[in-house]
Formats: C-alpha cells, structure tokens, sequence
C-alpha cells in the first residue's frame, strides 16, 4: 500500500514562476506539519513574504521544529511520501517538494528552537493555508545573530529589516544580539539609513 501525500501527488508541470513554487511548497509542507500536530512556524523568506515583505523568493522553504520533534517530523515527512535527507550539519534535516528545497530547521543562529520561539508565533495566511509564521522579532533575530567575521552579507537581510521594521521590537534585538561586533555594525547601518530609530542616548 502506498503512502498518502499530504496535498496529492506531485503536478505534472511544475510552476513557471520560481517564488510560486516555493510558495506551493511551503503550503504543502506546512499543511502536513499541521495535521501531523507538530509544532512548527514558518521561517526565512517565506516568513518574510507572510509578514508582506517581498514575493521574490529566491532560496527554498524554511520551517523551524523543536529539537525533540526531528525524527517524528522526519517519520511523517516519510510517511507522505516524501524523501528526507539528513545533511552533515546538525541543526536540520531536508527534503524536496514540488521540485523545491524545504529545509527543516531546529537550531537557528546557533540557538535551539524553543518552545517559547513557537508561541510567539503569528497565524499568517501563505496564499490560500494559514499556518504559524515565525514573529517579525524572531526573524530578524535569527538573521542578524548569524552574522560573523565568515558570514556578513548585510546586503541580504537589509530588505527584510526594512520590509518589517515598524514590527520589529529592536531593543529586544539589540539586547539579544546587539553586543556582537557584526550584529551591531548591521544595527548601527540601520540607524545611519535611518531604517530604525537610532538607540536612545546615541547620537
């Protein structure tokens, strides 16, 4: 007996349009995490076109999972059908949909996804599937604490600050990661394009 699939078999013809098919992706994926029951809340690019960023969409889907839940989510991954890929780094496991790359994440910027990190999440239609959308705060977290003197493409994630900024509470970004060298050289360039208000008592 074959197993179901979560939202039918895979179309004959995927979406021309690349951001439209990591959009039916993230539906799909999403859809079966919901009825699975799995803790979840949508995250990078597509998280960033929920909270009405940009609709080009570049890389793949991204989903973030309590640490606990990654073998589970990975059985009913399998389960409707889909292949499940375990990569050497530790923090995710991968699988493809509708010719896409979904990465199902369990640490973000180094840091385990928690259970409060998945409450503050908001229930945000993805067209047509609502579903939990990581917070704007978390977000924009996750991506600034990823900087380091290795990684600092501040050109990637300036259009997502400024997509969701009146959402942001930035002084618990700053607190959160303000005191590192590039996380704080990225909020200080927020400030001087005048992205952000600048932080009470600095000039």
């Amino acid at each position: 007996m074959e197993p179901a699939v979560a939202s039918g078999p895979e179309p004959a013809e995927l979406p021309h349009d690349r951001s439209q098919a990591i959009l039916e992706a993230a539906k799909q994926i999403g859809a079966l995490l919901k009825r699975a029951g799995h803790p979840f809340a949508l995250a990078g690019s597509v998280a960033v076109y929920a909270h009405g960023g940009s609709r080009y969409l570049q890389h793949d889907a991204d989903f973030a999972i309590l640490p606990d839940d990654a073998e589970a989510v990975a059985a009913s991954l399998r389960q409707a059908g889909l292949d499940v890929r375990v990569p050497p780094e530790d923090w995710l496991i991968k699988t493809t949909c509708h010719g896409q790359n979904v990465d199902i994440i369990f640490s973000l910027a180094h840091q385990p996804v928690t259970r409060e990190m998945l409450d503050r999440a908001h229930v945000l239609p993805v067209d047509s599937v609502l579903m939990p959308v990581l917070s704007p705060t978390d977000l924009i977290r996750s991506l600034i604490s990823a900087f380091s003197e290795h990684y600092c493409d501040f050109g990637s994630v300036l259009p997502v600050a400024r997509a969701v900024r009146e959402k942001v509470d930035w002084d618990t970004v700053r607190t959160a990661c303000g005191t590192e060298p590039m996380p704080a050289a990225f909020l200080f360039l927020l400030e001087r394009l005048n992205v952000i208000d600048a932080q009470e008592g600095q000039p």
